[in-house]
């Protein structure tokens, strides 16, 4: 299974976007897409996406032109029967792989725009601009852009060990890589060993990429790493975890192919977590 969200075939046209009459004369195309969300959910009716362009629902963002250059938008339809979730979706693989890139990316950007409705600065409401990649305030005319969390998710090695750790929130037996939000004015590197320090007492030095997946739940970007342990003893931030252990490569393998004897298993191959282990013990 690969990486859930992390294909996104759309040519964004940022060039364009600020060209409302550009924008609207994509949305009249008989050609044109669009993507209803409600939540975390995306519309479907059997086992397909739905996509048909409906001018009457308003407010839609544009996505991008796909490879024939039609224009896909999203729309927020709240009440909407036939929604499934974009986890589900991803763990089932119901859509195309590239589908659910598009999903994430929908999503988030509207997502944003339900949280951002008056600015920050004023208070005035705010206007939608650039086919939904800005809001701009009429009152004091500041702007405001759709953001992304970074998230630093690292899988730390150590003797031929790996560290997995699991929250008490998560279904029994589920272990994954540590991982946390990069703070202002700190570099990816150190914000996984200061995240995997505090959540779990262990020093990391040398620190290396590994590969990155949108998240929108909600709007962040898991930046995953692997790191080398300089010490080996476990710490564990009860606010943070439940637990945290090592485990050898041949328990982690196990938990893997869920066939584990303790019935622990590590994160859904939708997930960069599992991708971490999987390339942990391949090196």
């Amino acid at each position: 299974m690969p990486l859930a969200y992390v294909l996104n075939p759309l040519d964004r046209r940022a060039n364009d976007r600020p060209n409302a009459a550009w924008v609207a004369a994509q949305r009249k195309r008989a050609d044109a897409k669009l993507i209803r969300i409600a939540g975390d959910g995306a519309l479907l009716s059997g086992g397909r996406l739905v996509t048909d362009n409906d001018a009457g629902v308003e407010a839609a963002v544009f996505l991008g032109l796909d490879a024939v250059g039609a224009p896909w938008f999203a729309a927020d339809v709240a009440g909407s029967e036939g929604m499934r979730g974009l986890r589900s979706l991803a763990m089932e693989e119901t859509l195309p792989p590239e589908q659910l890139g598009m999903l994430a990316q929908a999503r988030s950007l509207l997502q944003w725009h339900a949280r951002r409705t008056y600015c920050s600065n004023c208070a005035a409401k705010l206007e939608m601009a650039d086919a939904g990649y800005r809001r701009h305030c009429p009152g004091c005319g500041m702007d405001h852009f759709p953001r992304t969390d970074p998230v630093a998710i690292m899988v730390v090695r150590h003797e031929g060990n790996i560290l997995l750790g699991r929250q008490s929130s998560w279904k029994p037996g589920m272990y994954s890589a540590l991982a946390g939000f990069v703070e202002p004015g700190e570099t990816i590197e150190d914000a996984a060993r200061r995240e995997v320090f505090e959540e779990s007492g262990v020093r990391v030095g040398a620190v290396r990429y590994v590969t990155s997946q949108p998240w929108p739940f909600l709007s962040n970007l898991m930046i995953g790493l692997i790191g080398e342990a300089l010490s080996a003893e476990i710490t564990i931030d009860t606010n943070e975890l439940e637990d945290a252990r090592w485990f050898s490569a041949g328990e982690a393998r196990m938990m893997m192919e869920r066939r584990h004897p303790g019935g622990l298993y590590a994160a859904n191959p939708m997930a960069i977590a599992h991708e971490l282990v999987r390339v942990a013990l391949e090196e």
